[in-house]
């Protein structure tokens, strides 16, 4: 049966490109061009910034949008404006991309490292309290791919004991918790702009609050350090220049326009891949938590026994894929064993090391070693995109399986 497989000679199961990404037209070259010749290319002068940070609120049920050169930076704006630093704590998911525990080391705080839950592979409530110390000051849940956290469950831990809640958002603009958009759920959090990104400026971040408060904090920090109404060469708190310029914020308003009409069509063949998915002996489809009530599909993430595909491995899967033409790849390792965390973890303040080196997440570590991942532009086609996807699956697990 081997020989049915595009890795051992045969023809691959798909033939053709996937959706391509970014996806423009000549809104954001009206868009671009509006600022080349308005002359005001910075956020201080121009529109577009002021225009998108409104926009984004309003997209995300939130009171306070301020926009920021990228995610990375967004995580540890919002710590500084929240004033945590040496000595504390921070509680994050051990399976996410770095930023969300290297912001934690950037401000001289701890991160801590939380297992994560199997269905949804975010940060799991039922781990928190027993993390918590007297030096922890606030959990930052991520909402992994898209699909939102265990916000209730999350926030029913931070609030008994006085915790922030900062919604790593990166990956999320339209999810929902509830019928809640996420980000303001919590104190306030954060979205990413990067090239893959749902909304794509090929850099850029916003941050967004229900609290007044914590608004001006990061509006401070990301102008550094300026106060509103304040003087030009009038510093309050440490900050530097994470302003997003207008080129960023007139391609995000392009962008924005297509938005929603993408992620129902996400949506949709998500829903139809799980079904064909789920078919097949082996394999595992997303199954998020009822309380989400939209899923972003940044990542589509499916398990994979290897016991069903004859003992392979997960990188043999994954070449087997890329032979019959699916773009898929694996998944976060677990951060804890990043060399920054296994060299000891030095981050800000240098007197203070950190070890790390018995962290021991299960779920993060098997996530790893299972879990197959397809891209949010692979979801822009069409249902018989998802065909192909399930039918090469299919096709391997026949092949290795019998």
């Amino acid at each position: 049966m081997q020989s049915t497989l595009a890795i051992a000679g045969a023809a691959p199961t798909r033939q053709k490109s996937w959706p391509a990404w970014p996806v423009w037209d000549e809104t954001e070259e009206k868009l671009l061009l509006e600022v080349l010749h308005s002359g005001a290319w910075w956020s201080l002068e121009g529109t577009k910034v002021a225009e998108l940070e409104a926009a984004f609120a309003t997209l995300q049920e939130a009171r306070f949008a301020c926009a920021v050169t990228n995610g990375s930076a967004a995580l540890e704006i919002m710590l500084r404006a929240a004033g945590i630093g040496c000595g504390d704590e921070v509680l994050v998911p051990a399976y996410t991309f770095i930023a969300t525990a290297s912001s934690a080391l950037a401000v001289g705080a701890k991160p801590v490292f939380v297992d994560i839950e199997r269905h949804s592979l975010n940060l799991d409530p039922q781990l928190l309290e027993a993390a918590i110390t007297p030096r922890t000051r606030a959990i930052i849940p991520v909402h992994i791919g898209g699909g939102p956290a265990d916000m209730d469950g999350i926030l029913a831990v931070a609030r008994k004991h006085g915790l922030l809640v900062i919604e790593d958002a990166a990956q999320a603009p339209l999810a929902e918790w509830n019928g809640r958009r996420v980000g303001a759920i919590g104190d306030m959090g954060s979205f990413s702009f990067q090239a893959s990104k749902n909304l794509n400026a090929g850099e850029g971040g916003m941050i967004v609050t229900n609290d007044e408060a914590l608004a001006d904090q990061v509006w401070s920090v990301h102008n550094v350090g300026r106060r509103r109404g304040g003087r030009w060469y009038e510093h309050t708190v440490l900050g530097s220049n994470y302003r997003m310029t207008e080129w960023q914020a007139a391609i995000l308003l392009g962008q924005l326009t297509r938005l929603e009409a993408q992620g129902q069509t996400r949506s949709e063949n998500a829903a139809y891949l799980s079904t064909l998915l789920s078919q097949i002996p082996g394999i595992t489809p997303p199954q998020p938590d009822l309380r989400v009530t939209r899923h972003a599909w940044h990542l589509y993430s499916f398990w994979f026994e290897s016991a069903a595909f004859g003992g392979r491995l997960l990188t043999e899967l994954l070449e087997a894929l890329e032979a019959e033409g699916i773009v898929a790849d694996e998944s976060y390792p677990p951060l804890y064993k990043e060399d920054l965390f296994t060299q000891r973890g030095r981050g800000l303040c240098q007197r203070c090391a950190f070890d790390f080196r018995a962290v021991h997440c299960p779920v993060t570590e098997a996530a790893h070693a299972q879990i197959v991942r397809l891209h949010q532009n692979s979801f822009l086609g069409t249902k018989a995109d998802m065909d192909d996807i399930a039918e090469a699956v299919a096709k391997i697990q026949k092949a290795w399986g019998a």
